[in-house]
């Protein structure tokens, strides 16, 4: 049983760069000290029942097909659509990282094979690419995202903030900053994905 061993022991081969591109789409989202943001697998230690709890509890999801149906509804139409109807604004960049953070959790909760998750992910680069031309770009539109999210909750019962905004804006600053090595948008730059794939 591997519960609770080091991701890079279970997963030891490192990612590509497009690979660590896709999967750093959801980094704005991966505050959490746990949240692992250089492999597909969304954790540092390995725990495929705390995926499964976090997929049933946040996203109602606790089936392939459900998690398919999400997916597809965050590609196509997402948070962005009340979002474009009620403040005429498009946060593309925040269902985009939802979904790369479902895709990853699913993976983890078995309901995806590797070569599914990738597929995903794949097929979610090209809104990304056509959307934004830089990390600092879409870090501004999962900003927006949020605030259009927080705004919806507001009145709801609902209600329920996982972070004050400061604590998202800080860490959208630390992704950013130039000196921040381990930042994996520093690792994986925007324009990498553009280019022919290599190892790290």
């Amino acid at each position: 049983m591997l519960r609770g061993v080091s991701v890079e022991r279970k997963y030891p081969v490192p990612l590509t760069l497009h690979q660590l591109w896709m999967v750093s789409l959801c980094a704005p989202v991966s505050r959490d000290a746990r949240a692992s943001r250089l492999t597909l697998y969304p954790y540092k230690r390995v725990n495929d029942g705390r995926a499964r709890k976090w997929l049933t509890e946040e996203w109602e999801i606790s089936t392939r097909p459900a998690l398919l149906d999400r997916l597809d509804d965050l590609a196509r139409v997402g948070y962005r659509a009340q979002a474009e109807q009620r403040f005429d604004v498009s946060p593309l960049a925040w269902d985009i990282a939802l979904y790369v953070d479902v895709v990853r959790n699913g993976f983890a909760a078995g309901h995806l094979e590797e070569a599914d998750a990738w597929r995903l992910l794949h097929q979610i680069v090209p809104q990304a690419r056509g959307a934004y031309g830089s990390w600092a770009q879409y870090a501004q539109g999962y900003l927006m995202g949020r605030l259009v999210w927080m705004d919806l909750l507001r009145g709801t019962e609902s209600e329920s903030f996982p972070a004050p905004q400061s604590v998202s804006d800080e860490h959208l600053r630390r992704l950013l900053d130039p000196a921040n090595t381990e930042s994996p948008w520093h690792l994986a730059p925007w324009e990498a994905i553009s280019r022919p794939d290599r190892t790290r």
